[in-house]
């Protein structure tokens, strides 16, 4: 009579054991499919930031260069009285400075949104270029006559 209470009792403790098992696993099963959820969340917004971010930036990168070009033609409208070699130097001077602004505005429009690694290299590049070419047009209008 011991072997069978002994026997009942331990087949009742393992059967209840598995089938708490049992439901564990599908309780970690149910709080996967949360924490999946839970991270495409995370990386859509994540997405839709970086998407916004590269049209942002592109934006105000176009004022930029419009405001370059504005800058070039009150330049050339500036130049029109000067000596004909002065003049011919400034239209040089001008005319790389316009190449550049329309490599520059090439350049931002055939970046394609790889990795945002990729566009923090890029962003941090192209500031630097659109720099230099600020600081070109700030020294084209510099008059170093002595």
């Amino acid at each position: 009579m011991k072997k069978s209470i002994l026997t009942i009792t331990a087949f009742t403790l393992l059967t209840g054991a598995i089938l708490t098992s049992c439901n564990n696993s599908a309780e970690k099963v149910e709080v996967a499919k949360e924490n999946v959820s839970e991270a495409n969340q995370d990386l859509e917004k994540a997405n839709q930031e970086y998407i916004a971010d590269v049209e942002n930036y592109r934006k105000e990168t176009n004022e930029r260069i419009e405001a370059n070009n504005v800058a070039i033609a009150e330049y050339k409208a500036s130049i029109e009285n000067e000596k004909k070699e002065a003049k011919a130097e400034h239209k040089k001077r001008i005319e790389e400075l316009e190449e550049k602004n329309r490599t520059m505005k090439q350049k931002m429009a055939d970046y394609k949104e790889d990795s945002k690694e990729k566009w923090q290299n890029f962003k941090t590049e192209f500031n630097h270029d659109m720099d230099e070419l600020g600081k070109a047009f700030k020294d084209l209008t510099v008059k170093n006559t002595k």
